[in-house]
């Protein structure tokens, strides 16, 4: 089946928004009601070897779309930290008022994990630098 320019636009779209191939296929058939493989699929996503031959044109929309995408992630509110402690805030109160502690306290452990940078790929290195004459003893990233 021959695609036309605008579901060449959609997987292009979809791709840059990290959807996979299999849910493009997917999207296609509901939305079109067109069918295509996964592989054909692929040959719009610039960053695969699939899709090096990519036109321009699509080469070009993908990487505005995926630049779209990624900055957006700051619109969504659970993406940061604040909004994340203020929901947990809520549901451990009512799991409190509810009498359910078991989920309290674990709404207790995520807040503290969340606070403890557990959910960040940050590293922390907390190591002493001892020096003597002949040796330089380096820190090591603590686990």
């Amino acid at each position: 089946m021959k695609l036309t320019s605008e579901h060449k636009a959609r997987i292009v779209q979809a791709l840059a928004c990290f959807d996979t191939p299999s849910d493009v296929v997917n999207t296609l058939k509901s939305e079109f009601g067109v069918e295509i493989t996964r592989q054909r699929v692929q040959q719009y996503d610039p960053t695969t070897s699939a899709g090096r031959q990519c036109a321009r044109q699509w080469r070009e929309l993908f990487a505005a779309t995926r630049e779209r995408f990624v900055k957006s992630i700051a619109e969504i509110p659970i993406a940061h930290r604040a909004y994340r402690l203020r929901a947990l805030q809520r549901m451990a109160e009512r799991a409190e008022r509810l009498k359910n502690y078991a989920l309290a306290a674990q709404l207790h452990e995520q807040a503290a994990k969340e606070c403890g940078d557990d959910y960040t790929n940050r590293t922390r290195i907390d190591a002493k630098v001892q020096a003597t004459a002949r040796t330089v003893i380096l820190p090591v990233k603590a686990s």
